[in-house]
């Protein structure tokens, strides 16, 4: 079967595990019903447990749902001390369904699919080794991968049912009250966290700092939590600002950034109480630089700035550029650090943020969106999953969520390497090019056709050289050439869902 964006799918493994496809962005307004966990009655006063493997022992057996958050990101030590543990019980048959997998966690995934332990996947990412173990088909069942959002509305639907929850936090009093502003592992939001805490039917919380009781403020409370367990380091918290959120020095990151900020300024939403979010990457989180100067100069306020979360956007918040910062999640340690000084920065959890089941999320009220690409083709479609050679490397995160802006821009390279970023298809369609309204590269811009509005603003600003999209793409085949068409097996190794739960695309095992 096809979708909306010509993809063609699986159709046995679609009716297998009932999936519809990608019809289209306008999701309506359909009624949902959601679900509660179970809960284990508690009166005792202390929820401490000896050890680690004492509270695997009593919570994980075969063939159960377990869930992690990834907020340290390349600074966590709480998955892996879990996962070994797990592993060496002898455990198998689990489906592992963190936020998403970062690099630190991949050699213990990976053992733990080869001796049965892991048999399903469902993620926002992963990387790396993970990545490429997966990407060649030794992974018995297809990973399924949501957006932020999305992972929300599967919880919250039951599509998704979490059996234990092991969330890493910088503090817990022995009955479970925690957040992520005190203690020497501080990362600020726990927003993807929140929703695992309020839908596991066992929720263990592993810190290092146990605190007096009662802990406030309590992000994850009392009321959900079964376990506390203390441990020597639950993460290195220097290490959260690496890979994806780095900050670019890079002249054509900065340059493309530059731009970027010329679309945002020019366009009809830079006003008074405007909003908006950057996205990971190094031109995406840069525009957050150029962008409060030209603030400054128009006398320009935004109204909250949203998503994941950088000290240059909490700077904008402590100079009184932004009114409210909506934090789902922080991106480096000076903006989680400000979580615990500035009460206008508001921790969301990421049903709050992004989720399309919801009476009114976060992301429906942005007016500008920047996000960043590994390719994008001639039809405005967007790829954040696969690289140009077939094999898993990116996360869908926020992106297909955040793409709902009223101006959604795209900022990348126009070719990375030898590679054209710019291409007549993607390899893997995440974020339908419907969403798409502006691509910048360091050459010049393209804006969709369908914005007929923009191109006539956006065609009188200078520095701003505007192409169509066949003649940015045309461009990048010149300076690198054609790419040679991949092989795949039949296998299929992964379905991209789109924020509603249909099926926008998947991956099928890459020959070597």
């Amino acid at each position: 079967m096809k979708n909306n964006v010509n993809r063609q799918l699986d159709e046995n493994l679609m009716n297998k595990l009932g999936y519809q496809p990608f019809q289209g962005t306008d999701i309506g307004n359909p009624i949902k019903q959601r679900v509660a966990p179970k809960v284990r009655i508690s009166t005792g006063n202390d929820k401490l447990v000896d050890s680690l493997e004492d509270v695997v022992k009593k919570t994980v057996k075969d063939g159960m749902t377990i869930s992690f958050h990834h907020h340290f990101r390349n600074g966590d030590f709480v998955f892996n001390k879990v996962m070994r543990i797990i592993i060496d019980l002898g455990i198998k048959g689990l489906t592992l369904a963190p936020s998403s997998l970062t690099g630190v966690m991949n050699e213990l995934v990976i053992e733990g699919i080869k001796k049965g332990t892991i048999t399903n996947i469902t993620s926002s990412g992963m990387r790396g080794s993970l990545g490429d173990f997966i990407s060649h088909g030794n992974l018995e069942n297809p990973v399924i991968f949501r957006s932020h959002g999305g992972r929300a509305r599967a919880i919250e639907n039951g599509e998704i049912k979490i059996d234990v929850a092991f969330l890493g936090v910088p503090n817990a009093d022995r009955l479970g009250n925690a957040n992520g502003r005190f203690g020497d592992a501080v990362f600020g939001s726990l927003g993807y966290a929140l929703m695992d805490a309020q839908y596991a039917d066992q929720v263990v919380l592993i810190t290092d700092n146990v605190v007096p009781y009662p802990n406030t403020p309590a992000s994850i409370k009392q009321t959900q939590v079964d376990y506390v367990v203390k441990i020597d380091q639950v993460g290195d918290p220097d290490k959260i600002g690496s890979g994806a959120t780095r900050f670019t020095k890079d002249p054509k990151e900065l340059k493309i950034a530059e731009m970027v900020n010329k679309v945002i300024v020019n366009s009809p939403y830079f006003k008074n109480d405007f909003s908006f979010q950057t996205g990971s990457g190094g031109a995406a989180l840069a525009v957050t630089r150029y962008l409060r100067q030209s603030m400054i100069d128009a006398g320009v306020k935004a109204s909250f700035a949203l998503g994941g979360i950088t000290k240059p956007t909490t700077d904008l918040l402590k100079e009184g550029l932004v009114r409210r910062v909506m934090d789902v999640q922080d991106f480096d340690k000076g903006a989680a650090d400000s979580m615990h000084s500035n009460p206008n920065q508001q921790e969301i959890d990421a049903s709050w943020y992004a989720d399309a089941d919801n009476k009114g999320a976060m992301v429906d009220q942005l007016d500008v969106v920047i996000l960043s690409a590994l390719e994008i083709d001639t039809k405005f479609n967007v790829n954040v999953m696969t690289g140009s050679d077939g094999i898993i490397r990116g996360a869908i995160g926020g992106h297909q969520d955040a793409a709902t802006a009223k101006l959604t821009i795209i900022c990348a390279p126009l070719v990375r390497g030898r590679i054209a970023t710019v291409t007549p298809d993607v390899t893997t369609v995440v974020t339908p090019g419907d969403s798409v309204d502006v691509l910048v590269t360091e050459v010049g811009i393209a804006v969709n056709p369908k914005r007929k509005d923009l191109v006539s603003i956006l065609s009188k600003v200078k520095g701003l050289p505007l192409y169509s999209i066949e003649e940015l793409q045309q461009l990048a085949e010149k300076q690198v050439g054609t790419s040679k068409k991949l092989e795949y097996h039949d296998k299929v190794v992964a379905l991209i869902e789109y924020r509603d739960g249909s099926i926008i695309d998947q991956v099928k095992q890459i020959k070597d």
